[in-house]
């Protein structure tokens, strides 16, 4: 467990010293969890500064977790001399409900209709030599319910 937090070493200079030692409890606590994963039971399986309080303040800040992922991706998964791919993928996820943020009616391709879900874009970084994908950014699609997508 203790690699985890050296790979972690590489965004210490893009984030709050705090926000990072609080992230590295996280992990190990995530990490150390089976079953549900909810903040209750992380602030539980945590060692000293895990409290629910401080694990509800880091979920509730701002951090910029697409220069995470680029600066981990950069120091960690590429190599010099290959070659990268951007792509973008729409995703759609089935979901029931009327309560969950950005629950609309989305295309689904595997079903080959519109149906009730969330919509995520995502961004990655291909490598063609190893034909891995790295996410870079994720983003959720929610529609304007006073614009629908065919009125002009």
């Amino acid at each position: 467990m203790t690699e985890i937090i050296t790979l972690l070493r590489c965004i210490a200079p893009i984030i709050a010293k705090n926000k990072h030692k609080q992230l590295e409890i996280i992990i190990q606590a995530l990490l150390s969890m089976r079953g549900r994963i909810t903040m209750l039971g992380l602030s539980r399986w945590s060692e000293k500064g895990g409290s629910y309080r401080t694990i509800t303040r880091f979920f509730h800040s701002k951090i910029n977790w697409e220069e995470i992922n680029w600066m981990f991706i950069k120091t960690h998964l590429t190599k010099k001399g290959s070659i990268y791919l951007l792509g973008g993928d729409e995703v759609v996820v089935s979901k029931s409900g009327k309560h969950t943020y950005g629950v609309d009616r989305f295309y689904s391709s595997i079903q080959n209709q519109v149906i009730k879900s969330l919509a995520f874009l995502n961004l990655s970084l291909i490598s063609v030599e190893t034909r891995k994908a790295y996410p870079l950014s994720t983003e959720q699609i929610v529609r304007d319910k006073k614009r629908r997508l065919y009125q002009r």
